[in-house]
């Protein structure tokens, strides 16, 4: 567990070594100062979580370091100590960004509250800007499917999870859920109450992937106007997850090498050595033995990232996965459009379920919240489909018209629906919703035809 570091800063030898001493026992981790400019150093150097500020030092007072030291990072906790008669100075710190302050000579039960009560302050403001950047789940989202496949992955993720694995690699077609997987590994771990972060490493440009990935000091370059912290120091403790991995710079590649052998790294611009413990799930679409080949992706990296290989298989590969997922999706868009949409009509299953989805789960996602916020009845019609998903699927998958052939003499097509209404509520046992869905009908047109042939009053 992260131990909180203080900074002491004082001008007095004894008062800096009793605060010392008895926050040590607290079990913080303690460093100290004894004028301004030390201190200001300090804060560079050990990016301490508070610090404790006399206000009358000789050289650079507390005032004017305090100002400085928020300057450099506005989040570090600052509480001022002030003598008797000071409380003017020490009410405008607060102004200028002081959580609190305390008057010399304090009390050091009370100086220990004021810590605490600062820290947990600083914790929760922390915890509630991460609640607000990402959606947090406390736990694993749901890997919809039937399929051998499915059932393998689950019991693979299962046992990293559990594990201590600190690298994954997963791979897989665009759509096929990779992002999905590194979240239920995360919320299945122990690490689950520590931040997921994740990346596309694609969509950042190279020149600021660097600086994304492990933070930069003020001034490192002509736009880094304030300290920033990289995601993999935000990420300690947690899970950082690095898609698109195969379109990472070669360069880059190099620097992520170096971080992966210990968790160890400098902010751009900086000399402290930053350590911290994340697990690294890298995702591509790529193939990064021919990427290898072609010398754009390194061979030393690619085996540092395959500790613990997964392999996603396109949803064509497990068909019976198909209707499942629709149907899961059906009742998250049902949620989300006030919709009460109860199945998926026979003829739309089986274009589904024969169609190829290139586009994978992530496509089949599309078209079933296309189809929800369109359709206007109580079932999935084929109507509802796409007409290039109904064109390219196989002819074979739907019922045999072609053998069907046209009596010479005609026929009275009013008579053959009245037939087929007939005969789907007979085969239904007269239940309206399953009748209609055999016809591949909503249940609106199918009423309607039922009052036409004389089957409803």
């Amino acid at each position: 567990m992260k131990r909180n570091k203080i900074l002491v800063v004082d001008d007095e030898h004894l008062i800096r070594w009793s605060l010392e001493q008895n926050l040590k026992k607290q079990g913080y981790e303690v460093v100290t100062a004894g004028d301004g400019e030390e201190a200001l150093r300090l804060v560079r150097e050990e990016q301490p979580d508070l610090v404790l500020l006399d206000i009358q030092m000789p050289g650079i007072n507390g005032i004017e370091a305090l100002e400085r030291i928020k300057e450099y990072d506005e989040d570090i906790v600052v509480i001022m100590v002030t003598a008797h008669g000071g409380l003017e100075t020490a009410v405008n710190a607060m102004r200028l960004g002081a959580y609190d302050y305390v008057s010399k000579p304090f009390n050091l039960d009370e100086l220990a509250i004021i810590i605490r009560k600062a820290l947990e302050n600083t914790d929760l403001k922390i915890e509630v800007a991460r609640l607000r950047s990402e959606t947090k789940k406390t736990f694993p989202p749901n890997i919809i499917g039937e399929s051998r496949q499915v059932k393998q992955l689950l019991e693979v993720l299962d046992k990293v999870a559990r594990s201590e694995a600190s690298t994954v690699l997963v791979q897989g077609e665009s759509g096929t859920g990779k992002e999905l997987v590194a979240k239920w590994l995360h919320y299945s771990s122990n690490r689950a109450d520590k931040p997921f972060i994740a990346i596309n490493c694609a969509a950042v440009p190279a020149t600021l992937l660097e600086s994304e990935l492990f933070g930069h000091e003020k001034g490192a370059f002509t736009d880094a106007k304030n300290t920033k912290k990289g995601l993999f120091e935000l990420a300690d403790g947690g899970t950082v997850f690095l898609d698109e991995i195969g379109d990472m710079e070669m360069g880059m590649q190099a620097k992520l090498l170096r971080f992966l052998e210990d968790r160890s790294f400098r902010r751009i611009g900086g000399g402290r050595v930053f350590t911290v413990d994340v697990r690294i799930i890298s995702a591509t679409n790529k193939d990064l033995q021919k990427a290898i080949e072609e010398k754009s992706f390194r061979n030393d990296l690619y085996y540092r990232l395959q500790v613990i290989p997964i392999h996603l298989a396109p949803l064509r590969e497990r068909k019976e996965d198909i209707i499942p997922l629709a149907n899961h999706f059906i009742e998250v868009y049902n949620k989300d459009f006030n919709k009460k949409v109860q199945g998926i009509a026979g003829m739309a299953e089986r274009i589904l379920s024969d169609y190829g989805w290139p586009g994978n789960v992530r496509e089949l996602k599309n078209v079933i919240e296309r189809a929800i916020i369109l359709g206007n009845e109580d079932t999935l019609m084929l109507e509802h489909l796409p007409l290039e998903i109904v064109a390219k699927s196989s002819p074979q998958s739907g019922p045999p018209l072609a053998t069907f052939r046209l009596p010479a003499e005609g026929i009275d097509i009013e008579e053959v629906e009245k037939e087929l209404i007939r005969q789907a509520l007979d085969n239904t046992e007269w239940n309206q919703s399953k009748a209609a869905k055999k016809l591949s009908l909503g249940i609106d047109a199918f009423r309607y035809r039922m009052k036409k042939f004389g089957y409803l009053k």
